[in-house]
């Protein structure tokens, strides 16, 4: 039985001002200035730079309520009063400035780079080689199947199939194996390899002869396996050779380059420019830290907007049309004026957060040793600025910050602590940074397993897991030992 009935309840919801904030928020210095632009060609109410204050007339305070009567429509008064976005007074509010952040004056221009792209580059040398006109197809396409880092990855096979669905041109294995051959000859060495033995055997070949690269070819081609597991002491006895001669031949492998196409794909892309939000400096001992100036653009209303006002004023005869017009440019300064308070209430966020960011690690910033990094997580942070973690957060995730010891996402100073055998807090940054030292010092040809490098930790009063040290060197993007052994 269906019944109808009234019910009251709570909720919270974000208003269309909160929602905006929370979006500029968490933009870096270089989207919001494209976001900055696009409001200033949304908005005509809004306008860049300082506004001139002349001493006008203040010609809104009159009651227009019986100019919007019409069909039981009509807007207040205070619904186009100007006085919330315009003032006589010498400094309005909205032109009040902070002086927290920098005035620099970087480009603002994102190059982008101009290269000849990898598949250009070889499609170049293609066209200078000696290839008879049936193959010419087929190589033009295994070309295309070349990847950024040089390789083929895509079985024989396969590639014959696509060639007789895509190009309609019907082959087989031996012709495309052979026409693959003279691909595999164009630049850079080891381009149009189908797996890493290959791309490594394909450079070897343009080296001079020596005695270590014969003996590196003969190790990739019949003991690649243990070459790629170091397992030196069976490449020894299977080559009869001796420790000297395998770290010739070692050293011959070294050399050459793993990933033959990254240099041609690497200039052909956009070159990623990192503009810091905030800047620390350290003046006397003292920590200062400033805004970046590009994130605290001088915007102001239109003051053309006032004359449009005084027109209508001054009309006797109200039209539908003009009442229409003023209804749009109360709707343009509520825009300019939100966006313009959303503004100034981010620089606020973005200052008070890395601020208390900086109190907390007062110890590191004044040293750079980060070691002396504490555990911090954004509940702490938000508890000391009084804001929710989400607004956290939204500042650590996508701001950089420029000091003494570099450029870094804020994000980075947070990490998770633990207690050593003392009952001291510390970061897990501190672990690792340690983990690191031990890994750097160590013996290369007796490197430290997971278990040893616990066994050290434990000594120095960091008692925790092999398996959280494995995930440590894991997050420091360090192999095994078994990988880092070296003869």
């Amino acid at each position: 039985m269906l019944k109808q009935y009234l019910q009251y309840k709570l909720s919270q919801k974000l208003s269309p001002q909160q929602i905006q904030l929370m979006k500029l928020i968490q933009l870096p210095t270089q989207a919001f200035e494209q976001r900055l632009r696009q409001e200033l060609e949304d908005n005509p109410a809004l306008e860049p730079g300082k506004e001139i204050v002349e001493d006008t007339e203040d010609i809104y305070e009159d009651n227009y309520e019986e100019d919007f009567k019409e069909d039981n429509e009509h807007i207040d008064a205070e619904d186009i009063n100007i006085d919330e976005y315009l003032s006589d007074d010498e400094i309005p509010d909205y032109r009040t400035q902070t002086n927290n952040y920098s005035e620099d004056q970087d480009d603002k221009v994102i190059p982008y780079a101009a290269a000849t792209t990898f598949y250009q580059h070889l499609l170049a040398q293609l066209q200078q080689q000696f290839i008879v006109e049936e193959d010419w197809a087929i190589a033009a396409f295994l070309i295309g199947s070349i990847d950024e880092t040089g390789y083929i990855r895509r079985p024989i096979p396969d590639l014959v199939d696509d060639l007789a669905f895509t190009e309609n041109l019907y082959t087989d294995e031996s012709q495309v194996k052979k026409v693959l051959r003279s691909v595999q000859q164009l630049d850079p060495a080891g381009v149009g390899a189908t797996s890493l033995q290959e791309c490594l055997l394909l450079q070897l070949e343009r080296k001079t002869p020596t005695k270590a690269i014969q003996l590196a070819q003969d190790i990739l081609k019949r003991s690649f396996e243990a070459f790629s597991k170091k397992h030196y002491d069976k490449l020894i006895l299977k080559h009869n050779i001796s420790e000297n001669d395998l770290k010739e031949a070692l050293l011959a492998i070294e050399k050459l380059n793993p990933k033959p196409g990254s240099a041609f794909s690497d200039g052909a892309k956009i070159i990623s420019h990192i503009v810091p939000d905030f800047s620390l400096k350290i003046v006397d001992g003292e920590l200062e830290l400033l805004l970046n100036g590009r994130n605290a653009p001088e915007l102001h209303i239109s003051r053309s907007y006032n004359n449009m006002l005084a027109g209508y004023k001054e009309t006797k005869q109200k039209t539908s049309a003009q009442k229409e017009t003023v209804s749009f440019i109360k709707q343009k300064l509520d825009a300019a004026k939100w966006f313009i308070e959303a503004i100034k209430q981010r620089q606020q966020t973005l200052y008070l957060t890395m601020g208390a960011i900086i109190d907390f690690q007062e110890a590191y910033f004044l040293s750079g040793d980060e070691r002396k990094l504490k555990p911090m997580i954004l509940k702490d942070i938000a508890d000391l600025i009084d804001m929710d973690i989400s607004t956290v957060s939204r500042v650590a995730n996508s701001k950089y910050i420029d000091t003494p010891y570099g450029t870094k996402l804020v994000k980075s100073y947070f990490s998770e602590g633990m207690k050593n055998e003392k009952g001291e807090d510390v970061s897990t940054r501190e672990i690792k940074k340690i983990v690191e030292q031990l890994i750097k010092k160590e013996d290369k040809r007796k490197p430290l397993t997971d278990d040893k490098l616990a066994l050290i930790l434990k000594e120095k009063g960091y008692p925790i897991a092999r398996r959280t040290v494995a995930k440590y060197r894991e997050q420091l993007e360090l192999p095994v030992a078994r990988l880092r052994k070296e003869i």
